[in-house]
């Protein structure tokens, strides 16, 4: 894929919406250049056709993710809150973006099949993820996990659903305030979880029978 030119990159976004609503084989590279305004002769010029329309789209996505949540981890405060603020941040995006994610939802498949999409993400949230986890056990924010890995992948799998599941609802009038909600939902779940406290042994009561 070429280095696609700032105002071409900003141009794209507009077939965001076009491929959330008629999913990326209902979309005819013709339509995404009268969507975005950009000649189809210059499309192909910089990218070999709408799948790679796509792939640049997911991967501008994930880039502001991980630009935004490296900025939410790099805080002087306990990792508690430093990841309380990644998931803040990595909503914030989403939701910035409701078309695009929508987009991601209609073509997931297309999506985890490309080659660079697992190391992206691994680089943008999971390493950053894993290693906050690290930090909280040496400041006493968090507690010690068994697979920190899987915790990581879990904590991403939360937001992105959550995230998701947001932009197929439509458009916010006020999408800060969503992420906000959604954010401190997610953060409640997976800092505090759901169940009581149970009793040491893991019996409810002691008075048995």
């Amino acid at each position: 894929m070429r280095k696609l030119p700032a105002k071409l990159a900003s141009q794209l976004y507009g077939a965001a919406e076009l491929i959330a609503e008629r999913g990326l084989d209902g979309t005819k590279i013709e339509d995404i250049a009268e969507a975005t305004g950009i000649p189809k002769a210059t499309i192909y010029y910089h990218l070999d056709g709408k799948n790679a329309v796509l792939e640049f789209l997911l991967t501008d996505l994930l880039e502001m993710i991980a630009g935004a949540v490296g900025v939410a981890v790099s805080s002087a405060e306990d990792a508690r809150t430093r990841l309380e603020a990644a998931v803040a941040a990595q909503l914030g995006v989403m939701l910035e973006h409701p078309f695009l994610c929508r987009a991601l939802v209609g073509d997931l498949g297309r999506a985890t099949r490309l080659p660079d999409l697992a190391v992206a993400l691994r680089s943008a949230f999971y390493e950053p993820i894993e290693k906050l986890l690290a930090d909280g056990v040496a400041d006493g924010s968090l507690r010690q996990v068994a697979d920190p890995g899987a915790v990581a992948l879990s904590v991403f799998g939360a937001i992105t659903v959550a995230g998701l599941s947001a932009a197929v609802e439509g458009p916010s009038a006020d999408p800060s305030a969503d992420a906000a909600r959604f954010s401190a939902a997610v953060s409640e779940l997976i800092l505090d979880g759901l169940a009581t406290p149970r009793p040491r042994g893991g019996h409810e009561s002691d008075d048995r029978p």
